[in-house]
Parts: C-alpha cells; structure tokens; sequence
C-alpha cells in the first residue's frame, strides 16, 4: 500500500470566477481508482482549501494536476517534493504536450487519460510489473537517462466501468461546494483554439443514462449542491439528454445546474423543454464571436444567425443563458469588442465571459502561431486566457487586453445589476455585483503593455 497524495494547482489570480472553483473530476476519479485498489490516498484541490502538507510531505507518491497558466507554480511545488523523496507524477492538457519540458521537474508524466495507466505505473512503482514499456501514454527516463515516450495510452470505451468519484476523498470538501458530473468524453468538432479533441478524441464516449442517474441519485443522499455537467457537449447525444433530465424531473432532483451544450439545442423544443423543467438550470455556450469571419477562422461550425436564433429560443423556454465570447481573431477590432457587449445586453444573454484568444499548447492554433513567429512569449503564467500573449493583426495588445476588461465590467453595470435585484433575480443580481467588483479590481491592477506583452497583478 502507498500513501498517494493528488494536488490539482490552484486558479490563476487573473481568473475572476476563482470564486467559484469546479474541481476537475480527473484528480477525484483516480484517487477513487488507487483508494479501491488499496492505497492510502488523498485529494488536494487548493481551489477549495490548503493542502495537508504534512502527509503530502510524508507521501511516497504525489500525482500533481495542472493547466498551462498554472504549470509554473506546479513545477516549483515538484521540484520541492522530489527533493523530499516524493515520486513525482505530473499529468494534465499542458504536461500532456509539454511532456519534455514536464520531465524537468516529475518522475514521470502521464499523458492523456490516466484512468489505465496511472494504476499502472503505481504497481510498477511498487511492484515492478508490468513493463514500464507496456504502460501507453507514459513519458519517463530510462536507465541511461534518456527521456522516453511510450506509445499514445488507448482511450476507456466504456464509461460505465469506471467508479463514481468518491469526493469524500477531497479534503475539506463541502457539500456546498459546486458538483462536477462527467457523463461523456470527447467532442465530435475540432475548434482552433480547444483542447477537449486533441486531450479526448473526435469521438464521443457516454455513460449510460442509468449510470449517471445513479452517480445523481447517489449525490441527492448527502448534497445539495449546484451542479455543473463538465461534458464538453452535454446535449451531444440529443435523446441521451433528454433522458437525464426526465429522469431527474420523475425523482424531483431540481438543483441549480448548468451544463455546455452548442448553440444547436435551439433546433429540439421538446430538448428545450425538459431542460426548462428541470431546477434553477443554466445553458453555457460558446457563441464565441458576433464577428461571422472570426467564427469561421474558429472552425466553430456555426454561424452567426446560428447564435441569434438559439438565444431567442432558449430565452422562450425561460433557460438562463451564460455567454462564452473569444476576443483576437485576426479579423477582430476594437469595436467588434464594444458591439459584443450591446450584442450581449440586447439579446438578454444572463452573464458573460469574455476571452482573449489564447493559443494553448496541443491546439491548432498554438502549431500555427508558433511556425509563423506570433507568439510574443512562452511565459506560462501569462497563459490564462486573460492576457495578450501573440501578435494580434488589426488591434494592439494593449487595446485588446483593457477593452476586453472593460467590456465585461460594462455588461455588468450597475444597470444590470438593479435590473435582476428587481426582478428579484438575487442570485444574478449577487452575481453582476462580484464580477463587477473583480473586473475593477482587475482593470486597477492591469499595467500597460509594453512591446506588445501586458501585465497584470494579483486580482484578490
């Protein structure tokens, strides 16, 4: 038996919705995996609370969790712990396709799912077997300290045979907390600037529906939290969906939950219907742009009336809607930044986020900007998708990374605000007035961008 520690890194200072951190269930479901194998392991997600470094000190193996704009941080908290004697196994979309740079700092990385090959390498750690050279999607030296990258893992086909993850196992969780639930993996398009394809295929995997019915059931016994259905597409498999809210309707599970789906909902009323008779729910959907050429330099597959005629129909149906907008493309100007908001405010969408284009390693967009000399920097930490860090065409770094700033805290004005206070809408009327207040405190911290790179201080 090992004492196995899991630390998914915390949020970026940058990120304004920090506040409301949605634990990754990778972290959760492996731990599950190990502890039903008999080791002794615990969950650290410094979103929610300071890790335990006594046993993570103490720990024969730390498996460390991390995403571009926090993988700094993750490789200095490595470097710490193997210097304690800890295993260092590091995985994630950033060590994923930085697997080499990782190697700086980890044991080993695993690359990709780990559901098969993190189990894996711990027998190997403690046994010995299998063959290191047997374990797909593992990255390691070998004995003349050559690093060594195995074949691509395969992905788990069925779902079903996966454990619930047991967030029991996370320290100091809370039934409070905002509840993840993965019901699918993978994603059947291929946008520039997205990871789910290249991290979990073009192919959509499922859960069955009695599978996360019993995952939600098992859930109502002991919380009522808010939930968040992590699938990159959660209405992907339109009948599936439907299925899943109807049967949350029949046992009276009616939380607040919200879920990413694509503008295309909008073309099944009987779909908008039982997710309108479901709780408090709320559809997030990557609009993206209201710039049609930006959309098609995104590979989005939809157009703008596409966007138009979802918000009408979801907004018939009494959804609440969350906006996601990507600010950069090489046909985007400062005044396509302003008419979002107007766009945004106009059509009623429920809250926003605005991003700046962000190109992530392992995305198309990073390959491309990459071989033709656009990126202004590798400095992780400025990955975040809050700051400037290639060469935009018809903007400057400095207009994009403040307009964007000021364009949310202008779709959240005080106008918004007094309006859901009115309406008795407490829950987005508290919400305008936070991101209102983070945004300033951004805006306050933001320096100016010198030779196309922008800065920006600590938020809270």
């Amino acid at each position: 038996m090992k004492n196995i520690s899991f630390i998914e890194i915390k949020s970026p200072d940058s990120n304004i919705f920090r506040r409301f951190p949605i634990p990754r269930v990778g972290a959760v479901l492996l731990s599950t995996i190990l502890r039903d194998r008999a080791h002794n392991v615990r969950v650290y997600i410094e979103d929610i609370a300071k890790p335990d470094w006594k046993f993570v000190e103490k720990s024969d193996i730390v498996c460390i969790s991390t995403i571009t704009s926090t993988v700094h941080y993750a490789y200095a908290m490595a470097d710490r712990l193997r210097k304690l004697g800890a295993i260092v196994v590091m995985g994630g979309a950033h060590t994923t396709f930085m697997s080499d740079e990782a190697m700086g700092h980890a044991d080993f990385v695993i690359r990709g799912e780990g559901d098969i090959s993190l189990p894996a390498l711990v027998d190997y750690i403690e046994t010995g077997t299998p063959a290191i050279e047997s374990i797909g999607g593992l990255t390691y030296r070998n004995t003349g300290g050559a690093i060594v990258h195995n074949p691509p893992g395969e992905f788990v086909r069925d779902l079903d045979t996966l454990p619930l993850p047991d967030f029991g196992l996370v320290h100091r969780w809370k039934n409070s907390n905002i509840l993840p639930v993965a019901t699918s993996r993978g994603c059947a398009f291929n946008c520039r600037f997205c990871l789910v394809s290249p991290m979990f295929g073009r192919k959509y995997r499922f859960r069955s529906v009695d599978s996360v019915m019993g995952e939600l059931i098992n859930r109502v016994k002991v919380s009522n939290s808010p939930i968040f259905f992590v699938d990159d597409n959660f209405a992907a498999n339109r009948k599936r969906a439907k299925l899943i809210l109807k049967g949350m309707n029949e046992i009276g599970l009616k939380p607040r939950w919200s879920a990413m789906v694509r503008p295309d909902i909008a073309k099944d009323g009987e779909l908008l219907k039982a997710i309108a008779d479901t709780g408090k729910p709320t559809v997030c959907i990557g609009f993206e742009s209201i710039n049609p050429e930006s959309l098609k330099e995104y590979e989005k597959k939809q157009t703008l009336q596409d966007n138009i005629t979802s918000i009408k129909e979801i907004k018939s149906h009494g959804i609440k809607i969350h906006g996601m907008f990507v600010f950069g493309g090489d046909s985007d100007t400062v005044e396509t930044i302003h008419r979002t908001t107007d766009f945004a405010t106009t059509m009623g969408i429920d809250s926003v986020q605005y991003m700046i284009l962000t190109p992530l390693p392992g995305t198309k967009i990073y390959d491309e900007f990459k071989a033709s000399n656009r990126l202004l920097h590798t400095d992780w930490d400025k990955y975040d998708i809050h700051h400037v860090v290639y060469k935009p065409t018809l903007i400057t770094a400095n207009d994009l990374h403040m307009e964007t700033l000021k364009a949310m805290r202008d779709f959240y004005s005080w106008d918004y605000i007094l309006r859901r206070m009115s309406r008795l809408d407490l829950f987005y009327g508290a919400f305008g007035i936070y991101s209102r207040s983070m945004i300033n405190k951004a805006i306050k911290g933001a320096d100016a961008c010198v030779d196309g790179l922008c800065a920006l201080k600590s938020v809270v």
